[in-house]
């Protein structure tokens, strides 16, 4: 395949020498699929596309924090006013961390935070965060039985209604599984940093594509993922049409 220089017109892609759909199909394979870094560069291969590994995973951490940053811009205020709050563990070179995951009632993640603590001052951590990010309370909060949230919750919000009760937060326990499967994909994260990078782009990409599809028909799907896939050019190619 013949390389050409990336469009002046969008800073991004300067000193680029691969074009914006070229980049930015990378990356939105990396992220939309449970893909290593390896299988993204033989995708690639098969149309033709010679780019090692190393720069693809350049560009996920570049590109993919710009994508991720535009599409948190544009649903600022859409998320529903249920959260669910789980965290789950993450072993990184022999030692416990904590992934404290935040999502609505809907299923769109909120929020991740790495942590080595799971106590209240680590719960005080996301609530902040998460307040700060959403601009309002929510009006429900579900929590599993860990005390942190509550104590947390009662210093921060404390007129919002608390569920504190596990058969309840399978939402947030589900949102799980997709780092989980790419945790087993990368072999295990290699730094609290790296998997903090990796969450913070992959939950606000993964809500552009989100969609209850047991709730919908066929050309329902269809319509919406249209939809998804033209939001994701106009934030990925600025430049397009």
């Amino acid at each position: 395949m013949t390389e050409r220089p990336a469009d002046p017109a969008s800073h991004l892609y300067k000193r680029h020498r691969f074009p914006a759909e070229i980049i930015s199909h990378a990356v939105w394979l990396y992220f939309r699929f449970p893909l290593s870094l390896r299988h993204v560069e033989d995708m690639l291969a098969v149309r033709g596309i010679a780019v090692s590994f190393q720069t693809v995973g350049e560009w996920a951490g570049k590109f993919g924090a710009a994508y991720a940053r535009q599409i948190r811009r544009m649903s600022k205020g859409a998320f529903a006013d249920k959260w669910h709050l789980d965290e789950m563990v993450v072993s990184i070179k022999g030692r416990k961390h904590w992934l404290w995951r935040a999502v609505d009632a809907n299923g769109h993640v909120l929020d991740a935070l790495v942590q080595s603590r799971r106590d209240r001052k680590a719960a005080l951590r996301l609530l902040r965060k998460l307040l700060k990010q959403q601009g309002i309370a929510p009006r429900v909060m579900i929590t599993d039985k860990l005390r942190s949230y509550g104590a947390a919750k009662n210093e921060l919000m404390p007129s919002v209604e608390h569920r504190s009760h596990k058969g309840l937060n399978n939402r947030a326990e589900n949102s799980h599984l997709v780092v989980r499967r790419r945790e087993r994909t990368m072999k295990r994260f290699k730094s609290s940093r790296q998997c903090q990078r990796f969450v913070s782009i992959h939950g606000p990409i993964a809500n552009l594509f989100h969609y209850p599809r047991i709730l919908l028909t066929s050309a329902q799907y269809r319509k919406l993922r249209t939809a998804s896939m033209e939001t994701w050019s106009r934030i990925a190619m600025p430049t397009a049409g």
